[in-house]
């Protein structure tokens, strides 16, 4: 079913293979494993080296590829990013790639934005390159949390095995399948592209069972949840469910915008989140604000992006199937009540000043300036509160 809505071929001879894993962080090990393997097999059979494989990604990819390369020796090539462009540049990528890529990983649904990755151009580029080099190198697509957004909101977008170098995808049943945690999926365009050597066959349950997975033993609970979200919902059904994500995030991304407070970092199009920044021109800083926001019952990540863009810091509010209207709206009211109480307080004169401190008094060497700022701070609120409950002046 996941197969034929990533569109795999399904002509005379060939069919989809896919499994079921724990969630995407399992799926892309082993997807990586086939295409070592696959790889290996090759350069083997035209008596080359082998024991160099590299893998072109984004600077933005999961820590889950960077696990991928460390464990299982393939060399990590990332396409750092640019101020204003925070996913991969597919033609900075196909540059990178050689003769000992093993495959090129594109991502539907930036974790650090939500943006879809152009897969299509990836494709069309690799295809020349493979053209004019005599190699093969394929693509595998990290869709965790886009490929139960695209095929619903975006059916015209090109990102599948509806392009001839898109071998693997993987995709997470937990994210916007809309299962409850620990269910992932790994497909594969044909059978041809899983090596039959890492498959292994059992018959102790009363028949052959073929086998790939990192995690054997797994409860069935996952599995059936998400066929019966699958029948349950249907294409009709899943499609609601997006549309509404999308607009609810759009109704977040304009109360934002009409703070006059930040910019937007995400697209409209790609997964249903709004990650965010605070202009040039504010005091604070965008781990003030998650900070505070916990006061209000919302945790919503701060964090940097990486390299070449790790000067810019984003906030993220991803938006879900129960993440209402009203909840957006009342988000929106409490940022702004933390803008209201971050403007009457210290914020970066104390950052500066807790760095002074560390610098000139040994004593405190210990604690780092975030300790510093944040005991400052601290004392900054006491004085506000004594202020209003004696209406003194501080």
């Amino acid at each position: 079913m996941i197969a034929h809505l990533f569109n795999a071929p399904l002509g005379k001879g060939e069919a989809a293979v896919g499994v079921g894993t724990v969630g995407s962080s399992e799926a892309i090990m082993l997807a990586g494993l086939a295409f070592k393997r696959k790889w290996q097999n090759k350069m083997k059979q035209l008596g080359k080296p082998y024991d160099k494989p590299n893998i072109v990604t984004g600077a933005n990819v999961q820590v889950c590829w960077e696990k991928f390369a460390r464990y299982f020796e393939v060399e990590l090539k990332e396409v750092k990013l640019s101020d204003g462009y925070y996913v991969m540049d597919p033609d900075k990528a196909v540059e990178m790639v050689d003769e000992n890529t093993i495959c090129v990983a594109a991502i539907l649904g930036s974790t650090l934005n939500g943006e879809f990755e152009d897969v299509k151009r990836l494709n069309d580029l690799l295809v020349e390159k493979n053209k004019q080099t005599g190699w093969d190198t394929p693509i595998h697509v990290d869709a965790a949390s886009g490929g139960f957004i695209a095929p619903f909101l975006y059916p015209e977008l090109e990102w599948d095995f509806r392009l001839p170098l898109v071998k693997s995808i993987n995709v997470s049943g937990h994210k916007y399948g809309l299962v409850y945690a620990g269910i992932g999926w790994a497909i594969w365009r044909n059978k041809e592209d899983l090596p039959d050597e890492l498959i292994f066959h059992i018959n102790y349950l009363g028949a052959d069972q073929p086998t790939f997975t990192l995690n054997f033993s797994k409860g069935s609970n996952q599995v059936i949840a998400q066929y019966y979200q699958l029948i349950r919902l249907g294409h009709e059904g899943y499609t609601n469910i997006m549309e509404n994500c999308q607009e609810n995030a759009m109704v977040l991304k304009e109360g934002l915008e009409l703070t006059g407070r930040f910019n937007i970092v995400s697209k409209d199009n790609g997964v249903p989140l709004v990650a965010f920044s605070l202009k040039d021109n504010s005091r604070h800083n965008e781990f003030e604000v998650s900070d505070m926001l916990r006061r209000f019952g919302w945790i919503v990540p701060a964090y940097t992006m990486p390299p070449d863009a790790q000067h810019v810091t984003v906030l993220r509010v991803v938006i879900r199937e129960d993440f209402s209207r009203t909840l957006a709206e009342r988000l929106v009211a409490d940022i702004q009540k933390v803008l209201h109480e971050l403007d009457s307080m210290p914020s970066r004169v104390t950052e500066k000043l807790a760095m002074n401190v560390v610098e000139h008094h040994p004593t405190v060497v210990k604690k780092t300036a975030i300790d510093v700022q944040r005991e400052i701070t601290t004392a900054w609120r006491k004085m506000v509160a004594d202020k209003k409950k004696t209406n003194g002046v501080c």
